[in-house]
């Protein structure tokens, strides 16, 4: 059977097979799987949803996710997926874009039930039935698509930002085409088991992690919050394939200090999100005894770009080749063969929601979409990461756009000017913030306001007092300068 539309995804896998264990060890066979879909669609059509509607929900790992991705797209209506860890004021922003007509938090995790209490969210119900609080707003419907390439799927935002957030509107041909071209790189089957510890409400855990799974007729299993003795234990207890950002095995390392793992069906290791240190990719397959595969995507591609998973093992940090089915092309190459990726595909986005100016921005006429990021490649295909021709800092897999920091601290009482950028650091980046304040103001209150404002991995790691900024005849601070400061 052809799959085409997002909601046909696991229709044909034996009703008796294991999809998804949750982290108390729950597990939902397929069979339990299509029936949790199936009671979704009808909670959610009873309660006013329809197609074109804007479904949220705010979770951490859990089968949720999958069910109510899935049920979504059975409606033709498009899933929001929303990180429970994000901030009240974070989550209101991102309620007030998408303007969702439900909106679903689920119960087992704190943070989610906070968030419903919050919010007024409302509890039992046939969706309390499925462990889901749930509020209602007045919405107006998108127009619904007769094709899975026309049609959205997932709304799912590159930042919950104060300012303006990005909502990128994939389709079900996108999310579908990432899902098949991720199993079948990894070479996934019903024996699989995936472990995600990783949030799914993340576009590189949902469509390459969770979709890819279930595509495949694998098991998934679900870690509501990572930590590393939860992940070995995932490991310990079989999980195949892993995939999780560098920073992850960097912390493995740590715990294990250099004897293997107890892992003993796991055959392959992923690695993406952020720049991956060649010197830590040596130490990681030393210990673990294989291959640690590089891959490099965004948000607006859905995610997958380049992998390492095709063509000969590599010791370099290069992020792989396009993925079949996606173009490249490089823009405004200079002398040393560097330019900007632009990428074309089934992945690639419809663009980003009510932001016409934006999307222009993004996409070339003729369908590729600007990665902003900086790459060569090499004669055989492989690309590799130079740098980011925009300031977007990546921590440990997550995007953190300066602007958005600096938007909360400026509305901090006391502080006069505000300027933040990344720096790398081994194989993440570190958020950097620099400050002056008004007398009587000191850095605690401003790391107080920030931490209650800003999810975790977008506070500062340095938060720096300084007495002036250094200017450009403009008046634009010169944050080179400051990071020099620093650094000396």
């Amino acid at each position: 059977m052809m799959v085409e539309w997002l909601d046909e995804l696991i229709l044909t896998h034996p009703a008796t097979d294991p999809a998804l264990v949750e982290s108390d060890g729950r597990c939902l066979t397929y069979g339990a799987l299509r029936e949790a879909v199936e009671e979704a669609v009808k909670a959610l059509r009873t309660i006013g949803a329809g197609p074109g509607d804007r479904i949220m929900l705010v979770a951490e790992n859990s089968a949720a996710v999958a069910i109510i991705a899935l049920a979504a797209a059975r409606m033709r209506a498009w899933f929001v997926p929303v990180n429970a860890r994000l901030t009240g004021s974070e989550l209101a922003a991102l309620l007030t874009h998408a303007e969702p007509r439900v909106t679903l938090y689920t119960t087992a995790s704190p943070a989610a039930r906070a968030h419903a209490e919050e919010g007024l969210a409302q509890t039992g119900g046939p969706l309390g039935l499925l462990g889901l609080a749930s509020s209602l707003a007045p919405s107006r419907p998108e127009p619904v698509a007769d094709s899975p390439a026309d049609q959205v799927s997932a709304l799912v935002y590159t930042s919950g930002t104060t300012g303006q957030p990005k909502g990128v509107m994939l389709s079900h041909q996108a999310l579908l085409w990432n899902a098949r071209i991720a199993a079948e790189m990894r070479s996934l089957g019903p024996r699989d088991q995936l472990l995600l510890a990783i949030p799914a409400t993340h576009i590189m855990a949902l469509a390459t992690g969770l979709l890819a799974g279930l595509q495949a007729g694998a098991s998934v299993r679900l870690m509501a919050r990572f930590s590393v003795e939860g992940l070995l234990e995932g490991l310990a207890q079989g999980a195949s394939v892993l995939s999780v950002v560098p920073q992850v095995y960097r912390q493995l390392l740590a715990r294990l200090e250099g004897t293997a793992p107890n892992a003993p069906r796991l055959r392959q290791l992923g690695c993406g999100g952020a720049p991956l240190d060649p010197a830590l990719k040596a130490r990681v397959e030393a210990v673990f005894g294989l291959p640690l595969h590089n891959g490099y995507g965004m948000t607006e591609a859905g995610p997958g770009i380049a992998s390492t998973t095709q063509g000969p093992r590599r010791a370099d940090g290069s992020v792989g080749h396009p993925f079949p089915g996606m173009e490249v092309r490089l823009d405004r190459v200079d002398a040393v063969g560097v330019g900007e990726l632009l990428v074309r595909g089934p992945g690639v986005m419809r663009g980003y929601y009510r932001a016409p100016d934006l999307t222009a921005e993004a996409m070339t006429d003729d369908g590729f979409l600007r990665t902003g990021d900086l790459v060569r490649q090499e004669e055989d295909g492989a690309l590799h990461l130079v740098g980011r021709a925009k300031e977007l800092i990546i921590r440990s897999g997550f995007n953190v756009y300066p602007v958005e920091v600096e938007s909360v601290l400026l509305a901090c009482p006391g502080v006069l000017q505000a300027a933040v950028t990344g720096r790398p650091v081994a194989d993440n980046e570190e958020v950097l913030a620099f400050v002056t304040l008004a007398p009587g103001t000191g850095a605690a209150s401003v790391s107080d306001w920030l931490s209650a404002r800003l999810a975790p991995y977008k506070r500062p790691q340095h938060l720096v007092v300084v007495e002036a900024m250094p200017m450009t005849a403009a008046g634009k601070i010169r944050k080179a300068e400051l990071v020099a400061a620093l650094s000396g």
